[in-house]
């Protein structure tokens, strides 16, 4: 757990719960995407409706179950730099254990062509300085 050096906190809800109490599988997903906007917006400075990127791949493993009254927080971290792409790690932590591990690459995009393109030098600098790239 020693390798993140970024955290974010998440509310467990009652919609996100499955029919045996825990939280649905599916969920978890959104618990990685609301830790990597907020990222995003602390690490980066670039809030949601600027950055230029799409979801490419997403891999969860799921190693305990989460409940409603667990404390969980998602620790996020950028595993390399891409020339487009951009690799990250995720623990879903419910009470200080973790709960689930994954992984996601990001692609950097051109809004007009919604064709891949290189990751902005400023997001560059930015996450090495902050991850000691």
């Amino acid at each position: 757990m020693s390798d993140y050096s970024f955290t974010h906190d998440v509310d467990v809800r009652y919609r996100d719960l499955d029919t045996m109490g825990h939280v649905n599988n599916a969920v978890y997903a959104s618990y990685f995407e609301q830790a990597r906007v907020a990222y995003f917006d602390q690490v980066l400075d670039v809030p949601l409706r600027d950055i230029e990127s799409v979801l490419a791949n997403l891999e969860i493993d799921f190693l305990r179950p989460v409940e409603i009254d667990h404390d969980v927080t998602v620790a996020v971290r950028v595993l390399e730099l891409g020339e487009t792409s951009l690799p990250m790690a995720y623990e879903v932590r419910a009470d200080g254990a973790v709960a689930a591990t994954g992984e996601t690459v990001q692609v950097a995009v051109d809004r007009e062509t919604k064709s891949s393109k290189p990751i902005p030098e400023s997001w560059r600098e930015d996450i090495r300085d902050f991850e000691g790239l």
